[in-house]
């Protein structure tokens, strides 16, 4: 499927992709082989020694962690809201009748043309893809849609771009004290005061794969 171009709806240009192509837009592959489990499905909290400044205090959502790498998406760095009318117009739709603003955020420094829509376990469309318990992930345009018709998820996080590793990158990382790991939380991603949301992963921390 060919991607859906955004009009310009934030400072970048986007685009929304499907599930397909968007997965497969995978970090630079490598020759490092993890046997480690897989972390999909957690969170992953920057510690205060992460020396990356674009992922101070981050917490990210792992959506996939394989011996081909990793792919996870942070949900608590805000970029603004767009009125979900503007969206759907951006998408060739009809925005009339459409209520209220999306907020944004910013997924991570990778391919920031891409959009990714982390929501509830409540909605289901074939090609949406579950993360994990309470939180599944969405990339096609038919959501704003369902959402304007109040036929969407009843909970949604839209960002822009994703984290992204090599084979072995992020074990390397984690074994740096970059990262800590967490149980996922749907309250965490979706409900709490993002400017707390580093604070309250902290408190659910693990150390080790």
């Amino acid at each position: 499927m060919a991607p859906i171009r955004w009009a310009r709806c934030l400072p970048i240009t986007v685009a929304l992709l499907a599930p397909a192509l968007l997965l497969a837009a995978a970090p630079p592959s490598g020759d490092i082989k993890s046997d480690k489990p897989s972390l999909q499905g957690q969170f992953l909290i920057a510690t205060p020694e992460m020396s990356d400044p674009r992922f101070r205090e981050a917490v990210l959502v792992m959506i996939r962690h394989n011996e081909d790498g990793a792919m996870a998406v942070m949900i608590n760095r805000p970029a603004g809201e767009e009125p979900l009318g503007r969206l759907l117009e951006a998408l060739g739709e009809s925005g009339e009748g459409a209520n209220g603003s999306v907020p944004i955020y910013i997924g991570g420094p990778v391919q920031m043309e891409l959009a990714l829509v982390l929501h509830s376990s409540d909605y289901h469309r074939d090609d949406t893809r579950n993360v994990a318990p309470g939180v599944a992930m969405t990339a096609t345009s038919e959501i704003f849609g369902d959402i304007a018709k109040k036929a969407g998820p009843a909970k949604y996080l839209l960002a822009f771009g994703y984290a992204g590793w090599a084979p072995g990158q992020l074990e390397n990382e984690l074994l740096h004290n970059g990262w800590y790991t967490a149980p996922l939380d749907p309250k965490l991603v979706f409900d709490e005061d993002r400017s707390r949301v580093w604070e309250r992963a902290m408190e659910r921390r693990t150390r080790d794969l």
